[in-house]
């Protein structure tokens, strides 16, 4: 059978004129009637590009010239933007960038999920750069130049880019690239190791080092040895994430990944694979915001589901009569119990379920709760949505990491539970890129 040959894309710069920005920050613009996705590219530009794909329904590019610049582009900070898959929107101001994301928030909300807020909250925001916490960072052996490099990578390309720096993960982690390659390149394995995942806390930072053959003693010595000069924890990851364990330091109580919420007298402690909020001042607003739409008082019973490590559980229980978290996640259940009892919380109860199935059994379904926090993942809640629990909780704050998906459960509960979308807005949890995390307050009719 004969393969079908890719059709040949033009080599002659076209010209466009940009009519809006696409989901995921990408110029939209219409050649001969066909919509074309052009990165780097802003609404109301003139501009030349280059094809770099062409399909059925669409074709994309790459803008190599701006004729008529927008009056929001901006000189973007990293050399490597446009190259590195990290950042979409650094050529858009910060304050344009959120309010892109807010008109993204409100479109989906109208046209997929049918419903308006009665208001549309200012939207929370951080400082811009250092901001990261939480990254999986690529790893790959140049053989012809003999170096590791260690990063994002390029846009619609395995190959990684070739930055010595990233000025949006944590300094702690952004300035030391090039360490972390050059640590690498003296292993044995540096061609078997294609993962960092880095988590950093308020005081200590790790990294999980991902390989695909055994360690020798030696190679454990090296990364125990630039785990100490660095004050960094080393982990290693033969398989699986149950397979994490710690190379660097040796004693328990010498290492331990926590961050602190001031406003609530908690420190949560966590695993350095254990999901976390990437943005801790960012995450810190966005708990403050979610209790102050909740109005809770002491006599609320409130319900946290997709709670993870107690995030918004345990500030909640600070406020709350009772609060009852539940995950998916086995080991996050166990941990959130941990560190409610580390912070002398007693009114939480943490449960493991399937939050995508049938929870009528569960038993925490029919205690009865007045308020209900929902965090899920880019899914949504759909099924929790269609089968709250009884009676309705009178509150509702949804928090969303895809406006997508919690517009179409905003319909749900406005047309079908009866529920009143009060407010909603975003938060800038990750800048630069076109990722939009939102919050939304649904109160009962």
């Amino acid at each position: 059978m004969s393969r079908r040959r890719r059709k040949k894309l033009p080599v002659t710069p076209v010209r466009a004129t940009i009519e809006s920005l696409s989901h995921d920050g990408r110029g939209i613009s219409h050649i001969d009637g066909k919509v074309t996705f052009i990165s780097r590219a802003l609404p109301g530009e003139e501009i030349m590009f280059r094809y770099t794909s062409q399909r059925g329904k669409f074709d994309e590019g790459d803008a190599i010239d701006v004729l008529e610049a927008s009056p929001q582009r901006i000189e973007p900070r990293c050399p490597h933007f446009g190259v590195c898959g990290g950042c979409s929107l650094q050529h858009l101001s910060p304050e344009d960038q959120i309010a892109a994301k807010q008109s993204r928030l409100t479109e989906n909300l109208t046209h997929l999920g049918k419903v308006t807020p009665g208001e549309v909250l200012p939207p929370l925001t951080a400082e811009p750069w250092g901001y990261r916490r939480k990254a999986r960072l690529g790893v790959k052996y140049m053989r012809r130049e003999k170096v590791v490099r260690v990063g994002f990578r390029e846009k619609h390309s395995a190959f990684l880019t070739d930055a010595k720096q990233c000025d949006v993960l944590h300094e702690v982690i952004g300035s030391r690239l090039t360490a972390f390659g050059e640590l690498v390149n003296r292993l044995s394995v540096r061609e078997k190791i294609p993962q960092i995942e880095v988590a950093v806390g308020d005081t200590k930072t790790a990294l999980i080092f991902r390989h695909l053959e055994p360690l020798t003693e030696e190679d454990e010595q090296q990364l125990c040895a630039f785990g100490e000069e660095h004050q960094l924890g080393i982990f290693v990851q033969p398989k699986g994430p149950k397979t994490v364990r710690r190379l660097w330091p040796f004693d328990d109580k010498d290492f331990k990944l926590s961050y602190e919420l001031p406003a609530y007298d908690i420190e949560i402690q966590f695993q350095p694979a254990d999901f976390t909020q990437v943005n801790a001042v960012l995450n810190r607003s966005m708990i403050d915001r979610a209790i102050a739409m909740l109005e809770l008082t002491p006599e609320d019973r409130v319900l946290d589901l997709f709670c993870g490590l107690g995030n918004f559980s345990l500030p909640l229980a600070r406020k709350a009569g009772a609060v009852v978290g539940v995950e998916g996640e086995a080991t996050l259940v166990e941990r959130a119990r941990e560190n409610a009892q580390r912070n002398g919380i007693t009114n939480v109860e943490f449960y493991a379920a399937d939050l995508n199935g049938d929870l009528a059994a569960e038993p925490w379904y029919g205690k009865g709760f007045n308020k209900l926090l929902l965090d899920p993942p880019r899914s949504g809640a759909s099924v929790v949505v269609e089968n709250l629990p009884q009676p309705l909780p009178e509150r509702i704050v949804y928090v969303s990491c895809d406006p997508a998906t919690l517009a179409r459960d905003a319909g749900i509960l406005v047309n079908q539970h009866g529920y009143t979308l009060v407010s909603a807005g975003v938060m800038d949890m990750f800048p630069h890129t076109a990722h939009v995390e939102s919050i939304a307050l649904f109160v009962k009719s």
